[in-house]
């Protein structure tokens, strides 16, 4: 029994059947909630097997389980918004729990401090799990984020416009420099980054990663991740990796001083590295190394590229109903270019949510990036020395071509690809 035991921690199996009953069934979130309420009354096993399998089915990133005073609620996460699924009953919880804390390494007896976990689900092919619990006041709330290597995507599907696509093949081609993109959590980062990897991999070259924590296994690469109990960390392993003779070098994120120092000595030495920064726009990523300690001489020739995106929601394509911009929306996407300086676009029909069973009453399926990219070449470098304001250094940008993210959203609503509403949820105009 005890070995049996074992070999169940850490996985969850979905059979043939189990998983090709969870597809036929389950493809919104109705039926997600009503295949949820046929297993409750039965085995725990069998409760979590449902709700892992239709969060994948569904391309959930995240699921959440949160305690309120008189019940669970479950929420998902997709296409980047929440939207609640079923409401559970404490019994039914207590079981779940015990056995999400039990398949993801996480110790039983504790329920008053956090605690990190993981676990896999192997149905046509494994999906990794990142479970944390926190304490709450009515009990321990779980989220799982899911990582489905499915949604790994190639450079070609990022949603970047042909002028941009055409610069991107050009920079992640460099022997050596860096490129650094940056944006809020959750706005596609790492998707970017394992979609240059994946473009620039072959076997000539040798790519290393420095990761917290590897969220996808890529075929071909060496990827470490970061322990700072064991003392390595950003700066401690970048260091390292510059002794293994690396071609390529993904830095996770540059959090510090010390880490962004190596990086940019590495991209200075030969190396193409690559890396991300919180910061809220392209020219922002000068300003937050410069607050980080580094100075503006040693940034100016490293840096080959900053990328600045967020991720929009596309339109349902089932359900969309394209209609003629109003007069106010015709003068906001006029001013918007013409502010930068730039001939406005034509504008025909634009998109209109309506939400549909397909895209579970929302208007919009999956998601797409806007981007802004800030190219320093040699006259940028020189500019970057006279230690500009983030201001200055974005009109310096614009006025040598660069296309803000909120008018990158705009021209994909002339293209159709989502509406007004959403790019201005994620991005502003200034």
């Amino acid at each position: 029994m005890e070995r049996e035991e074992k070999k169940l921690v850490g996985e969850i199996k979905l059979e043939e059947k189990e998983w090709e009953k969870i597809k036929a069934t389950i493809k919104n979130l109705i039926e997600y909630r009503d295949a949820i309420k046929m297993v409750l009354r039965g085995d725990v096993s069998l409760i979590l097997k449902t709700i892992m399998g239709g969060g994948i089915i569904l391309k959930a990133s995240d699921i959440h389980l949160e305690p309120t005073e008189k019940e669970i609620k479950m929420r998902v996460r997709i296409d980047g918004i929440l939207q609640e699924v079923i409401a559970l009953e404490r019994e039914i919880y207590k079981r779940l729990l015990s056995r999400i804390k039990l398949i993801s390494g996480m110790k039983l007896n504790i329920f008053d401090r956090p605690q990190d976990g993981r676990f896999s689900i192997v149905a046509e092919y494994p999906i990794e799990i990142r479970v944390s619990s926190l304490p709450s006041e009515y009990g321990e709330t779980i989220v799982m984020r899911i990582l489905d290597p499915k949604n790994l995507i190639d450079v070609e599907q990022l949603g970047l416009r042909p002028d941009l696509f055409e610069v991107f093949e050009k920079e992640i081609k460099k022997p050596n420099g860096m490129i650094i993109v940056t944006g809020p959590t959750g706005s596609g980062k790492t998707t970017t980054l394992y979609a240059i990897l994946r473009k620039i991999r072959n076997p000539e070259i040798k790519i290393i990663t420095i990761e917290d924590p590897i969220e996808y296994k890529l075929e071909g690469i060496v990827q470490t991740q970061v322990d700072p109990k064991k003392g390595y960390d950003f700066a401690n392993g970048l260091r390292a990796i510059v002794r293994q003779d690396p071609d390529v070098i993904l830095v996770g994120e540059i959090r510090d001083l010390e880490t962004a120092q190596i990086a940019i000595q590495a991209a200075l030495t030969g190396h193409l590295v690559l890396s991300t920064l919180h910061t809220n726009d392209a020219a922002g990523t000068i300003a937050r190394l410069v607050a980080l300690g580094e100075k503006p001489v040693n940034i100016a020739p490293a840096i080959n590229m900053a990328v600045a995106q967020r991720l929009v929601r596309k339109v349902c394509k089932k359900c969309v109903k394209f209609e003629d911009p109003t007069k106010e929306e015709i003068e906001k996407i006029k001013r918007a270019f013409e502010k930068i300086k730039r001939e406005p676009p034509k504008i025909g029909k634009i998109p209109k949510i309506v939400g549909c069973k397909d895209c579970n009453f929302t208007g919009y399926r999956g998601r797409c990036g806007i981007f802004e990219i800030l190219l320093v070449d040699d006259e940028m470098e020189k500019f970057i020395l006279s230690f500009p304001s983030i201001a200055a250094l974005r009109e310096k940008a614009i006025e040598k071509g660069m296309i803000p993210m909120y008018h990158d959203g705009l021209l994909k609503v002339i293209e159709g690809i989502t509406t007004i509403e959403e790019v201005e949820r994620v991005a502003s105009e200034d």
